[in-house]
């Protein structure tokens, strides 16, 4: 490991922080490599994780929708999410199974010198925030209303 590398080693989560409070968003810096922030959301709060793999030199955030249904249909939530991830650029949907809710997520890894790195972090959470108030009346209407993913995804759904 090179010496700059080691001196710089906790700036990404650095940068991320000055982000947040840039744009007043309450988070709590758990360690080192890892930090959890609190999003106001349009239908609900989401908790925005983020991650710093230093041996990857790589930056992973998670973003978590609050939306729990008791007994979800396995099979309706997995077409829902192929659907959904077909026409994605940047992240993944999946369902975290132990917490009941489905989550997106990214990861980027970082160059040496990223000079760049605010602008692309502040990016990364503003289109991640986006894609899940986005998808947050889709994922309620299969989940809470029993709506099939294809009819979900074809017009506008309506929380309930």
């Amino acid at each position: 490991m090179n010496l700059a590398l080691k001196e710089n080693l906790y700036i990404p989560l650095d940068t991320i922080e000055a982000v947040l409070i840039r744009e007043k968003i309450s988070f709590d810096r758990r360690n080192g490599k890892e930090l959890v922030a609190e999003v106001l959301g349009k239908w609900d709060n989401m908790l925005v994780f983020f991650a710093y793999e230093e041996h990857l030199r790589c930056v992973h955030i998670s973003c978590l929708l609050n939306i729990e249904a008791s007994a979800v249909d396995r099979s309706k939530m997995f077409e829902l999410l192929a659907m959904l991830n077909e026409n994605l650029w940047l992240g993944h949907f999946s369902y975290w199974s132990k917490e009941k809710m489905p989550i997106f997520t990214h990861s980027m890894i970082l160059q040496d010198e990223e000079e760049l790195f605010y602008d692309k972090i502040t990016k990364i959470i503003e289109l991640s925030i986006m894609e899940c108030e986005r998808v947050y009346p889709i994922f309620n209407a299969v989940m809470r209303q029993n709506i099939p993913p294809s009819e979900a995804l074809q017009k506008d759904v309506m929380i309930m």
